[in-house]
């Protein structure tokens, strides 16, 4: 007998199965709960996608030609927004580039944006798998 067995009989206390199964359905909706936060963590790592500007050139009053690196899942097509911008920070252009699925992970790219004043910056804003 252990002692909260013993201490259960002197002082008259009973476990009702009640309490058990009270206690059983916690540790369930915890293991159903991290599997849940585990399974998102996961999905979004396998679908994350990093862009990095290399450089930008102001080619004229109206384009602005951007590269940039995407680190993107392989075989899985991806989209970008790129973007430029003036020298108050205020958006003069921006696109929507795809590009179809690749086996590589890490890719280069140069696209043109065309602008509607000039601009003094390019970068890439976000991309995402598509």
């Amino acid at each position: 007998m252990t002692t909260q067995d013993m201490l259960d009989e002197r002082y008259g206390r009973r476990r009702s199965p009640a309490s058990r199964w009270g206690m059983g359905a916690a540790i369930a909706i915890g293991v159903a709960l991290a599997g849940f936060v585990g399974w998102g963590a996961i999905s979004q790592a396998l679908t994350a996608v990093d862009a990095d500007t290399t450089g930008f050139e102001v080619t004229d009053a109206r384009s602005v030609t951007l590269s940039f690196q995407v680190t993107a899942p392989t075989g899985r097509d991806i989209a970008c927004v790129i973007e430029a911008q003036d020298e108050d920070h205020g958006v003069v252009g921006w696109r929507v580039v795809e590009y179809p699925a690749s086996d590589l992970s890490a890719r280069a790219f140069r696209e043109s944006i065309p602008t509607t004043a000039e601009a003094t910056t390019g970068f890439v804003n976000s991309c995402w798998v598509s």
